[in-house]
């Protein structure tokens, strides 16, 4: 969600705990050094 404003979320689970934890995730903001750090290992994965 962080990336782009038409990116969504695909929710499905059958646990009300987990529901509340999707919901709770689509407010999360990440650091940019977190976001780095995660675009360089989707970078290496793809090669």
């Amino acid at each position: 969600l962080q990336r782009a404003p038409n990116i969504l979320l695909i929710p499905g689970t059958s646990s009300r705990t987990h529901l509340a934890e999707n919901i709770a995730a689509a407010e999360l903001v990440l650091p940019a050094e977190a976001l780095r750090t995660l675009d360089n290992i989707a970078t290496a994965a793809r090669r």
